[in-house]
């Protein structure tokens, strides 16, 4: 009898869970529906509101503009030591890059053809 009684109080009590929870929400029909795909199924975690302005870089940046970039901390994202390491790198290069391309900007080409007056 009392296994009987204890049944029956599961499950009341998991009955009026389920209700309490699928009515308690407050969920309207519609609200959920954008997370929902048309199929019907799941497929996947919802593209996340960008909530910042997006990290821009000038059309030809230079090192200055790489060292100045930041980037926003979330729950999951990148390591911020890798991140700057290759940061660090890529502002090396372009620095390097601007030196070469100076260098041969200041190169005078002498032709060496028939044409040339001597």
């Amino acid at each position: 009898m009392i296994y009987l009684l204890l049944v029956i109080a599961i499950l009341v009590l998991g009955a009026a869970v389920v209700l309490g929870v699928g009515s308690g929400r407050g969920i309207k029909q519609n609200e959920g529906a954008r997370f929902m795909p048309k199929s019907g199924a799941v497929q996947g975690l919802v593209e996340p509101v960008a909530s910042l302005p997006p990290v821009l870089l000038p059309a030809e940046p230079t090192a200055a503009d790489i060292d100045s970039v930041g980037f926003s901390i979330a729950l999951r994202g990148y390591r911020c030591d890798q991140v700057d390491e290759v940061l660090d790198a890529l502002s090396e290069e372009i620095d390097r890059l601007h030196q070469v391309i100076a260098q041969h900007r200041n190169v005078r080409v002498i032709s060496n053809t028939s044409d040339s007056s001597e």
